[in-house]
């Protein structure tokens, strides 16, 4: 069995809060593959379900962020589920928007989440870095993940959701490579689909030049226009000669 957590602060307040990325990214998750209702349970909302043939069960830690461990922690030990078949969705404020990495293993940098859960826990477990962005001053942090998505915030965040939970079944079998793989091979196809969502724009066709006077093609051209031109005065001439007939 898999262990999914989500990470985020429990309650309305908080609910669609830059901080909540990993109750998003778990919340998708569990209504694409059917998981039954959440409940409570190891102080936090648990639902389970399947995803390909892996058995997993999804958690929301409700201990506020700083004490996830607590949640984590006991229900990893109930369920002996080892480190390394755990994975953590949280928010990364050192990566761009809409961008994502994984790994097993690493430090917390910083991160209350995952310092808690890397005590309760150790610190094996994978690690799903979901980019938020940065506010620029350290000062602001923490009212900026503490605060709600922007509205242009879902143009970047509804489609890497969708992308992660296609990729979901790489990730549960511990192919890492193949899951963030997956992710940037959909983000990218929705990208060449929506230039304009992406940022991009249109290539702009650039009008063929007409050859110069001087040029043999321009030379060619103004010679097939006069023949026709002479041609087209021999016809006229002729049918007028039989017209008077």
């Amino acid at each position: 069995m898999k262990l999914i957590v989500g990470l985020g602060n429990p309650g309305q307040k908080y609910e669609r809060n830059r901080h909540n990325v990993g109750f998003l990214a778990v919340d998708r998750i569990a209504d694409e593959y059917g998981f039954t209702p959440f409940r409570k349970r190891f102080r936090g909302l648990v639902s389970e379900g399947r995803i390909g043939s892996e058995r997993a069960l999804i958690l929301k830690p409700q201990t506020y962020m700083n004490e996830s461990g607590q949640s984590v922690g006991e229900a990893a030990r109930f369920l002996k589920i080892p480190e390394e078949d755990v994975v953590v969705f949280y928010d990364e404020i050192d990566l761009a928007p809409g961008k994502l990495k994984a790994k097993a293993g690493g430090g917390n940098a910083g991160h209350n989440g995952l310092r808690s859960i890397s005590s309760h826990l150790g610190n094996d477990y994978i690690r799903v870095r979901i980019g938020v962005g940065h506010p620029g001053r350290k000062d602001l942090v923490s009212s900026y993940v503490l605060h709600d998505f922007a509205k242009a915030d879902y143009d970047w965040l509804d489609p890497l959701l969708t992308s992660i939970t296609k990729a979901a079944p790489s990730l549960v079998e511990g192919d890492i490579p193949r899951f963030t793989a997956e992710v940037a091979r959909d983000l990218g196809a929705l990208d060449e689909t929506s230039p304009r969502a992406a940022g991009k724009t249109q290539p702009t066709k650039t009008p063929r030049a007409k050859p110069a006077a001087g040029h043999p093609a321009g030379e060619r051209i103004a010679k097939a226009k006069n023949a026709l031109a002479e041609n087209l005065k021999k016809w006229m001439a002729k049918r007028d000669t039989n017209e008077g007939a």
